[in-house]
């Protein structure tokens, strides 16, 4: 038995393993891979408590675009929090450079708190499933 066919009638190749030729069928992503923490804790997330939408989004295509949206609004919101909430508590370029340790510890436990909103609201949240 050939270990590759090909059948003209519907356009498909077959493979052979064991005893029966299967279809040689890949998914198309719409879009590249360029994701990162986020994005895999994301897609982790989906696998693993909302298996159906997961699905969904991979057998139409959507799946990259999905998580590299939600790894980028992730960081931009990281971005804002930390600016913000470094604002609101005085730390300052000027407390950098007058006492650094106390600096990276106020700005670790902001980051700290940054971090945690947005894996409520984006990333393990509902509000990334939407406009898909």
């Amino acid at each position: 038995m050939e270990k590759h066919i090909y059948d003209d009638k519907n356009g498909l190749g077959y493979t052979l393993y064991g005893d029966y030729y299967l279809p040689d069928l890949e998914l198309m992503e719409d879009e590249e891979t360029c994701y990162g923490k986020y994005g895999m804790l994301r897609k982790t997330y989906l696998m693993e408590h909302r298996k159906p939408y997961y699905q969904m989004l991979m057998l139409q295509g959507k799946l990259n675009k999905h998580l590299n949206r939600v790894d980028r609004e992730a960081h931009e919101r990281m971005d804002i929090l930390v600016a913000q909430m470094a604002e609101k508590k005085g730390v300052t370029e000027r407390l950098k450079a007058e006492q650094p340790m106390l600096w990276v510890r106020k700005m670790n436990g902001i980051r700290t708190a940054a971090e945690k909103m947005v894996l409520t609201e984006i990333v393990y949240g509902g509000r990334s499933e939407r406009g898909v």
